[in-house]
């Protein structure tokens, strides 16, 4: 029986692309079963509709942020995922739905966690000055962007980038690892001892 994923996005969907590709390209005995945004214009929606996967909106709107949390998690255990991954969800997800799904939440963050948490990471650490930043995925917790790390990826910032350009390198890098890090959830490769992740080949 292949296992089911649960993607959550709430921009363009570009994680959420590759994702599908990676898993029909090396065949992985998953599927997405449904991709559930927040926003009404996100284009992964589309994304979700052009590769015939279910999509699903829930608006947030902030004063009624206790409805949406109720209506997220009921639609979460609803798919009866085996993962869910978030990709690009730009919403903190409520304890109830962390505790419920433990270790079964991958997110990807355009950092190197622990530096340059929560939003704006990119520009965050741009605007720092720092050398190398890149990307990681990680176990989604009660904290901001403070779980147990899958798998991280550097990129080097060159004298002559500028800001979109260190974005799309970042990007780039997110496309391969997040796939990696659902790909080894898939296969139960992932071993974590001591908060350290070890992938078992």
């Amino acid at each position: 029986m292949k296992k089911k994923i649960v993607v959550l996005a709430s921009g363009r969907g570009s994680n959420f692309a590759a994702l599908v590709q990676f898993i029909k390209r090396k065949k992985l005995n998953a599927e997405i079963v449904a991709l559930i945004s927040d926003n009404p214009t996100a284009g992964a929606l589309l994304l979700a509709d052009s590769f015939n996967i279910r999509a699903i909106c829930i608006p947030f709107r902030k004063e009624e942020r206790t409805n949406f949390n109720e209506k997220l998690f009921k639609t979460l255990k609803d798919s009866e995922p085996d993962l869910i991954v978030a990709a690009g969800f730009m919403k903190i997800l409520p304890p109830e739905i962390v505790n419920y799904f433990e270790r079964k939440i991958i997110n990807i963050h355009p950092s190197l966690l622990p530096a340059f948490p929560g939003i704006g990471s990119i520009q965050k650490a741009w605007e720092y000055g720092v050398q190398v930043t890149g990307c990681t995925t990680h176990f989604i917790d009660n904290t901001l962007d403070g779980g147990i790390i899958i798998l991280q990826s550097i990129v080097k910032i060159k004298p002559n980038m500028s800001l979109a350009d260190l974005e799309s390198a970042i990007h780039k890098e997110e496309h391969k690892i997040l796939p990696k890090s659902v790909k080894y959830f898939i296969e139960g490769k992932i071993k974590i001892i001591n908060r350290r992740v070890v992938i078992e080949e």
